[in-house]
């Protein structure tokens, strides 16, 4: 009987736990199903789907997008320790407006031009520190940027590849050797899907091995490839956002944290993640430093930066301040911006001067003229070749270019001063400056804003 007892009293403290436990489970699942429908709710208010995922996940509200700045962030892409990428880049989360700023490696830092070295190169201040980079591209641009992503070309390899490439037209034929790099490039022009491997080919090509580049029209070598390599950014980003999920972001962590070195705290940029998800690829602007290359007296090539440009270039990528939006006030005329040019003294043309001179009777006749337009305005383009034709000048090409402010005569060869004069008589300006020889072309013009019709 007692056994009995005792085994009675066992089975009701079983009894009892089991019960205990029943109902600590129920409580915990009560809760659990509790906070997964506020969850829910919360995912819901942010917007539901990823986004809504990730602003509830960071703990955000309907105020963390008006506390969120625009923020500015200086892209360098490096290869065996060197630089021959930079980029300025912006996004504001608030306008969902966002810009690149192609700045050429070449770009002229120095103080003097007539003692410049290979050192007064902004590409230079790399070996020197990113910080020295940085405040170079401050002084540059007068934007105070803080932050810089330093990524590898393996990075861009990984990231294609984890997207499952990247479709992209790729503007020319591209054949490369230099085994000194491990580089090979091998690619044919036209519109396909480019892998992890193919897409570093793309945004390292400069020149052919047979020394062929891109076309003068597209932006030459340098120019043409940070013409190439934003194109390819944007293509990038566009197919990457819309290929986006938890998985993806995580993956993109990783190749962060592994290739990727930058100053961004993570507790800074995080916020800016779910907003991120918004972005029309519509919103980026993008542009090249404005500016000229040549040869300083000591036959060194430097991309000197064109000052009054710059800050119409700046305002308008950055700012979205166009040119019709700035008061005269801000010294946007010709004669108050004379100390901003460099002298044409001490830069030289390295290519030399065709022996064979064109002189005519006739002005015009006989001298061929290539237009880039770089005034947005199509009208004020045929309206220029029609004025050319009817003093006899060949117009040979046209085509479009970066949009700037001012026209440009480039003279590759030597014609006539009376047919010079009256080009610039027909353009109503003397911005003249001279070029390497071409076969189709002896006067180049790109036509700016300030062309009137």
């Amino acid at each position: 009987m007692k056994k009995e007892a005792k085994e009675e009293k066992v089975n009701k403290k079983g009894k009892k736990k089991k019960h205990i436990a029943l109902r600590v489970f129920l409580v915990i699942f009560l809760v659990l199903i509790i906070l997964a429908v506020v969850f829910a709710i919360r995912v819901h208010q942010n917007g539901g789907g990823l986004q809504g995922i990730l602003k509830t996940s960071l703990g955000h509200d309907e105020n963390t997008l008006q506390r969120l700045d625009k923020i500015y962030c200086l892209i360098l892409g490096q290869s065996e320790n060197l630089t021959d990428t930079i980029m300025l880049a912006s996004y504001d989360p608030k306008t969902q407006e966002a810009a690149l700023l192609s700045i050429p490696r070449d770009t002229f830092i120095g103080d003097n031009i007539n003692y410049a070295s290979e050192w007064d190169k902004i590409n230079a201040t790399y070996q020197t520190g990113v910080e020295n980079t940085l405040e170079a591209v401050r002084k540059i641009t007068g934007i105070n940027v803080q932050y810089y992503l330093k990524v590898d070309t393996e990075a861009l390899k990984v990231l294609v590849d984890e997207i499952g490439g990247v479709y992209f037209d790729v503007p020319i034929d591209m054949h490369y050797t230099d085994r000194r790099q491990n580089l090979y490039i091998d690619l044919k022009a036209g519109y396909q899907l480019l892998d992890g491997d193919k897409a570093e080919q793309v945004v390292r090509f400069r020149h052919n091995s047979d020394g062929t580049t891109y076309p003068y029209e597209y932006g030459g070598e340098d120019l043409g490839r940070m013409r190439t390599q934003r194109a390819f950014l944007t293509a990038l980003i566009e197919q990457s956002i819309e290929n986006m999920d938890l998985n993806t972001i995580l993956s993109f962590l990783d190749i962060v944290e592994k290739y990727v070195e930058t100053n961004l705290d993570f507790n800074a940029i995080k916020d800016y993640v779910p907003y991120v998800l918004d972005f029309k690829i519509d919103n980026l602007k993008t542009a090249t430093l404005p500016g000229i290359s040549g040869q300083a007296t000591n036959g060194l090539w430097f991309y000197f930066v064109n000052e009054d440009e710059v800050q119409e270039t700046i305002n308008e990528l950055f700012y979205g301040i166009g040119a019709d939006d700035e008061d005269d006030e801000n010294g946007e005329n010709d004669e108050g911006n004379e100390g901003n040019q460099i002298s044409s003294e001490n830069i030289v043309d390295g290519n030399g001067i065709p022996d064979d001179e064109v002189i005519d009777e006739n002005v015009g006749q006989g001298i061929t003229v290539e237009i880039l337009n770089g005034s947005g305005s199509s009208s004020k383009l045929s309206e220029l070749v029609t004025r050319l034709e009817l003093e006899g000048f060949e117009v040979t090409q046209t085509g479009n270019t970066t949009t700037t402010t001012n026209t440009t005569i480039i003279d590759r060869g030597e014609i006539s001063e009376k047919a010079l004069e009256k080009i610039q008589e027909i353009l109503g300006v003397d911005n003249v400056t001279s070029g390497s020889s071409e076969d189709y072309t002896q006067v180049t013009i790109i036509m700016g804003r300030d062309y009137v019709m």
